[in-house]
Order: structure tokens, then sequence, then C-alpha cells
């Protein structure tokens, strides 16, 4: 049985966390399998957006730490294979096409640390968070301390980074950590739902928004305006801008094809 499923349907590449009787807790095979569907999606361009969930009634209890010491102890982060992209980007550059993800029951460490990587989340209403390393002897090193305040702004990071706290998806909701919240069970549907969204606009106009987005957040408005219309420039030029045009113009939906 794979440990993480990974599925092409159509334009969305799933991604499937698939160690239930485990609570789903990450190991290196998993985090390898993970960050190797990360890079096809990536790479593959009949793919244009990734699905991230979990089978079974918990996200993930978060990294199967035992299994991860020797790997922190050596100060060097996460080990990346060729074609891969890690899923916490903090090796090497993030990704150039949207993630969108599904989370339910425990959603733990990484859990949430991948999540703050994705661009559009949907929970469970009984999806339960927590960055947990403080209590079990470390810190959050998957992105926490750089991008959960930028989510939720300082005080309510350090709030929950510094005791190991849980928090609900109702807080995520209302913090905006979370887009939409659904029953339990409804969550991978509504997720596809969005997905299929994201699928179904022009992909280089979606990945365009995307990439000017990251460069506001890491890198400043500036550097961002810098670069908006020199790189809005050889999409004016795709054939889907004509098809957007046209469609306009006949009054029916557009069928872009990423060229």
């Amino acid at each position: 049985m794979a440990l993480v499923n990974v599925e092409a349907r159509g334009h969305v590449l799933l991604i499937g966390l698939n160690r239930p009787e485990k609570m789903n807790a990450v190991n290196r095979e998993m985090y390898h399998l993970i960050a190797g569907a990360y890079g096809r999606l990536n790479r593959d361009p009949e793919l244009r957006v990734g699905l991230v969930y979990a089978e079974g009634d918990h996200f993930t209890a978060g990294l199967q730490l035992d299994d991860w010491a020797d790997v922190f102890a050596t100060g060097e982060g996460f080990p990346l294979e060729e074609g891969e992209v890690d899923p916490f980007f903090i090796n090497g550059p993030p990704m150039d096409k949207p993630i969108v993800y599904a989370t339910q029951g425990i959603c733990f460490t990484c859990g949430v640390e991948m999540m703050l990587n994705a661009d559009i989340r949907v929970a469970a209403n009984n999806t339960r968070y927590a960055q947990l390393e403080v209590k079990r002897g470390i810190y959050a090193c998957g992105g926490a301390t750089m991008r959960l305040q930028e989510e939720i702004g300082w005080a309510n990071a350090q709030r929950y980074l510094l005791t190991g706290d849980e928090w609900t998806a109702q807080q995520a909701c209302d913090w905006g950590l979370v887009q939409e919240l659904v029953e339990p069970g409804q969550q991978f549907d509504r997720a596809l739902e969005l997905a299929e969204k994201v699928v179904n606009a022009a992909p280089l106009g979606v990945q365009g928004s995307l990439k000017s987005s990251r460069i506001a957040r890491l890198e400043g408005h500036d550097a961002a305006k810098q670069r908006v219309f020199r790189d809005l420039a050889p999409v004016m030029a795709s054939e889907d801008v004509q098809e957007g045009i046209q469609s306009f113009l006949e009054r029916r939906d557009a069928v872009f094809k990423g060229r």
C-alpha cells in the first residue's frame, strides 16, 4: 500500500496521505513521496493545480519525530532528491502552480506548515491545529516561525508557537488561515470543486498571478511593481488571451489550453 496516493485527475494532481493507521504521521519516506509529487506537478504542463488531502479521520499527527531526529541533528534541513520540490519551501524555491489543501481531524506540526504554503485551504469543522514542537523539546522548523505570523498576526502566532496549544478550525477561518469550513467528510469534494475552478481559469494567468503575489510577499511591493507588466507581456501574446477575448465577444465560457 502506498503511503501517499498520487493520481492525476484531469488537470488536477491529487496527493493523498495514506497512513491512517498511524494518523498519517509523516516519516521520511512519505516526505519524499510528497516532494516527488510536488515536483511532478511543477514539471508537467498538463497539470495545473495540486490537491493535498488525507485518508482516514485525521489529516496528520505531524512528523514522526523518531524518524527525523538524526536528520535535524545534522543542521542541514529537509533532504531533497532529484526532481523533488520541498513542500515546506525551506530548501529551494516555492511551487510555480497553486496548491489546494483539505484538512480534517488532527492537523499538527508539519500538517500546518505544509498548509501554510498552500494557496487555498478548506477544512472540516472538526479540524484541530497545533504546533506541538515546544512540547517535544524542539521548535517548528518547517516554516511556521516565518509564515504563521504573516497569516494570523504576530501575537496570535506566538500564542500557539510558544505554548504548543491547539486552535480550532473556526479560529483558523476567523483568522483567514482557512478559507472555507465544511462538515466532516465534505472537505475533499469542496477542495476539488475549488481546484476545478482554478483549472478552468487561464493557466498562464493563474501562474502569473501566483508569481506576482509571491514576489510581493517575499520581496516587497516595489519588486512586484517592477515585474508585473514585464511578466505580463509574454502572456499577452498567448493563444489563451485570444481565446479569452473571443469568448467575451461571443458570450461563452473560455476554453484555455495553457499556451
